[in-house]
């Protein structure tokens, strides 16, 4: 059996792009989540498609629609490259087990700073700035393998802008 992740994070490698998810869904559809920085376009989306398009018929990949799209505004965080870009950003994550009685938490992701080549480092730990119950700001620090899952969390305003 192929990793079907791995064969599209090398397969689309030399295509400026990001491999954030590979999901098999129901009749037959294999779903590809790509970004970028500044933002999937839609000629990424069709250069990823067409490629591996070709790449699964080579790798006999049995599939019936192949969907290739961006991750949204709430984008998925899953590896430590995600967790440093997007430092300074809001994200919300759930934790594998409580802290303090408390599974999830939203608030803006802070990322140590980077270790110096060659040194030995343990797992990083983040850092977690949210707002606590009485209105004080707290930091919650966390390794990775702590962590159930994690997403950004932006606010968005559909307002606009007043005339």
């Amino acid at each position: 059996m192929v990793d079907l992740y791995a064969l599209v994070e090398q397969s689309i490698a030399g295509l400026e792009v990001e491999l954030v998810d590979v999901e098999r869904a129901g009749q037959g559809l294999l779903r590809v989540t790509i970004d970028r920085e500044g933002g999937v376009r839609i000629e990424d989306c069709e250069a990823v498609s067409r490629h591996l398009s070709r790449v699964f018929e080579v790798e006999n990949i049995d599939y019936a629609r192949l969907e290739v799209g961006s991750p949204g505004t709430d984008r998925p965080l899953r590896r430590e490259a995600d967790f440093r870009r997007f430092a300074g950003e809001r994200v919300a994550i759930r934790l594998r087990e409580p802290f303090e009685g408390q599974k999830a938490y939203t608030g803006i992701l802070q990322a140590p700073e980077a270790a110096e080549a060659g040194a030995a480092e343990a797992e990083p730990v983040f850092g977690l700035e949210f707002e606590a119950k009485k209105g004080e700001t707290q930091v919650l620090h966390f390794a990775l393998d702590e962590i159930e899952r994690a997403k950004l969390d932006p606010i968005l305003d559909f307002k606009g802008k007043k005339r």
